[in-house]
């Protein structure tokens, strides 16, 4: 798939290029940092690296206005205004999603979206969103306006695996996240449902499980919790960019009620419901919490 805007472009050949560095630069890399992230989450030092990282180099792009991440508490003001200039957009960044997978060495990866809109924004003013999972191979899947394709990396180039990728007909895995006892009663029936049609795919990493949705169909879901109604992953970083993706691959997003892209969030590191897949599964997910 070719990027025809150039911001979008650099923004994914610097992500691009960056992922090696990343992958390498996790070992020895492996303990907290002993600060929290503007969630009240342990940060380990390669969150805080990772960001720091991603951040020098994708706010020295042109055209890049902001820049914010999960492990900042504020947007960085990148010299210039999405919501004014034209072709001037703001990067959103979850730089190791699933990081806690780092003590038990499993897989995790980076989560990005570029929005036409100031942030916090609404899903649906992203032009392009991504992630690269740093799996046994590190792979990119990339979205935007034109559809979905899935990179291999390789020394800072990708190369093209799949254009216009698009969730299989046939769903076959799914993955549900939080303690079963702290799932509301509608969630729990609805997964019981589930568990009786799909196979099992949970690794603690929603990059991971959401590429596992990818590749064979089914649904990913992160629900709001009787102790956390209001979800655990956050809508700017995780909910909106992987949203978008599955949208763009046929399938659809949902934080139990409406699409996760018409959300309209209030501040920069809102919480949702997530929940994504093949199409029939989010329909029947709504009218199960209804």
């Amino acid at each position: 798939m070719t990027v025809s805007d150039p911001v979008v472009e650099a923004v994914v050949a610097t992500i691009s290029r960056s992922a090696t560095e990343i992958r390498q630069g996790l070992i020895g890399r492996r303990g907290t940092a002993d600060e929290e992230n503007p969630s009240g989450e342990t940060q380990a030092e390669a969150d805080v690296w990772a960001d720091e990282l991603l951040a020098d180099r994708l706010a020295d792009i042109d055209g890049v206005g902001e820049y914010g991440s999960e492990e900042r508490a504020d947007v960085i003001d990148c010299g210039g205004d999405p919501e004014t200039e034209p072709d001037t957009y703001a990067v959103a960044v979850d730089p190791l999603d699933g990081s806690s997978n780092l003590k038990s060495n499993n897989a995790m990866g980076t989560i990005f979206g570029v929005y036409d809109a100031a942030l916090p924004a609404r899903g649906e003013t992203l032009i392009a969103a991504g992630y690269v999972l740093y799996g046994p191979i590190t792979t990119m899947v990339l979205a935007t306006e034109t559809g979905v394709s899935e990179y291999e990396m390789s020394g800072g180039e990708r190369r093209v695996v799949e254009r216009d990728l698009t969730l299989p007909d046939d769903p076959v895995v799914y993955g549900f996240g939080g303690r079963v006892p702290d799932w509301p009663d509608d969630f729990e029936a609805y997964a019981r449902e589930i568990e009786r049609e799909l196979k099992l795919r949970y690794g603690g990493a929603m990059i991971a499980d959401v590429n596992q949705v990818l590749t064979y169909g089914g649904i990913f879901g992160y629900p709001g919790l009787a102790s956390r109604p209001e979800g655990k992953l956050r809508l700017q970083f995780e909910g909106n960019p992987i949203g978008y993706i599955v949208e763009r691959a046929g399938g659809r997003s949902s934080d139990g009620k409406e699409s996760l892209l018409a959300l309209e969030p209030d501040e920069l590191h809102d919480r949702t419901p997530v929940h994504v897949g093949n199409a029939e599964l989010i329909d029947r997910l709504e009218d199960r919490l209804d």
